[in-house]
């Protein structure tokens, strides 16, 4: 399944896209030498927005939940580049502890942790599940969809180790995203490989920090192809002090949303794009697709009914936003069965290990699709294992169009890798 991208401005993408298979090895040349000298995110989901004339990431999430939508042809990817992980980290390896997130009872989710467990399993480690979560006193069983089960045992904190009742991991992997900040038990761990670092987490995470690092990205590549980086950059402005509750920081949104559309225009023009541009504006730290909305024109925010501004003010785990990213809208021109749909790639290490698309029936276009109502239809990386095809005609290979997802996945992974580099504590400074 292939969704057929429904725009007559397929031109720029077929262009972008031979671009980038005739530059394949230097791409690939051009990563390796990144990976030589930046640390990649231990895994990564990018969700991407593929409008026909542009192609950009629009959300990097370093806890991808959502492996149970990977198909079985995938995993022998995603097992090859677990054990490439390990064996750089830990290459001694033997038990390893997966932390998920403390809300239990949601099975689809307990999917995504027993695939995980799976991943782990065949890459040769010995894998338990150990809940942080204050309810979780004994050891839980859950069953999940599939008849599978999923056992959740209470984590046990000694003076400078993190384990289970008679089990000691040397790896720690957490699928929590920390969003309602760092709790003491996992700090202060220094015997045991904790992965992803806790700077990592949405505490100390910002959107604005990680496209910044993007936009640094996207203009190296942009060079090496001899491309305009806004192809595959979306362009942001970002405000500290909002309170949508109390209507409190609007100035500040309407000028930086202004601005931003002025922009947008301007490229639009550039490029003889007829289509309306927008902004999504979305708290600068947060996930599961809250705290989102476009906006067309400043005036619309103006007038702010309660229920947006509601939705607006609070995210997971009850944290109130005070600090928004506004950024370029990325339409997509991606259709499955006549419904809106985005390409999400999976990463583990510096390696694409497969994807899915997200569908929404009831969104539009300039929409976020990471909504309630949304289904996910497997890529076709299965036939394809990504192998690009050159010499098929550019818009025509399914596989061409997944190594150009890949890359653009891979750039959004390295502009990770530079932002925890940037935000890392124990960074050694060098005068």
């Amino acid at each position: 399944m292939v969704p057929h991208l429904i725009t007559a401005l397929t031109g720029p993408i077929n262009e972008l896209e031979q671009r980038i298979l005739d530059s394949m090895p230097a791409i690939e040349r051009w990563f390796r030498l990144e990976w030589m000298e930046h640390t990649p995110p231990f895994y990564s989901s990018v969700d991407i927005r593929n409008a026909g004339f542009k192609l950009a990431p629009v959300d990097t999430n370093l806890y991808p939940g959502g492996w149970n939508n990977l198909t079985p042809e995938m995993l022998p990817l995603a097992v090859q580049a677990a054990m490439a992980a390990i064996e750089k980290i830990c290459p001694e390896a033997r038990n390893l502890l997966l932390i998920p997130e403390n809300h239990t009872r949601n099975t689809f989710y307990l999917s995504n942790v027993a695939q995980l467990r799976r991943i782990f399993h065949m890459a040769g480690l010995n894998v338990r599940i150990g809940s942080i979560s204050p309810e979780i006193k004994k050891n839980t069983v859950i069953e999940i969809p599939g008849g599978e089960t999923v056992t959740l045992e209470p984590v046990i904190r000694s003076k400078t180790r993190l384990g289970l009742k008679d089990f000691d991991p040397c790896t720690i992997l957490l699928n929590n995203d920390l969003s309602a900040g760092i709790p003491g038990i996992l700090e202060d761990i220094h015997e045991q490989y904790l992965l992803p670092p806790l700077h990592a987490g949405w505490s100390v995470r910002r959107k604005s920090k990680h496209f910044q690092s993007y936009e640094e990205v996207s203009k190296r590549f942009g060079k090496l192809l001899g491309i305009d980086p806004w192809l595959i950059n979306p362009m942001f402005n970002r405000c500290g002090e909002v309170n949508f509750a109390e209507s409190a920081g609007n100035e500040c949104l309407s000028s930086n949303v202004d601005a931003l559309l002025t922009k947008i225009r301007r490229k639009y023009k550039e490029y003889g794009i007829k289509e309306k541009p927008f902004v999504v504006v979305k708290a600068d730290n947060g996930t599961y697709g809250m705290g989102i909305m476009t906006v067309r024109d400043p005036k619309e925010l103006e007038d702010l009914n309660r229920r947006t501004r509601n939705k607006m003010s609070v995210i997971k785990d009850g944290q109130t936003v005070s600090e928004v990213i506004i950024q370029e809208g990325v339409l997509t021109n991606e259709r499955m069965h006549d419904a809106v749909a985005e390409p999400v790639v999976y990463m583990m290490d510096r390696y694409v290990v497969g994807g899915f698309y997200r569908v929404h029936a009831e969104r539009g276009i300039d929409e976020n699709l990471n909504a309630p109502g949304a289904s996910f239809v497997p890529l076709a990386f299965d036939q394809s294992t990504h192998l690009p095809q050159p010499g098929a005609k550019p818009g025509a290979s399914a596989p061409n169009r997944f190594y150009m997802y890949g890359v653009i996945g891979r750039l959004a992974m390295l502009a990770a890798s530079y932002e925890l580099e940037a935000t890392n504590p124990e960074a050694e400074v060098y005068e």
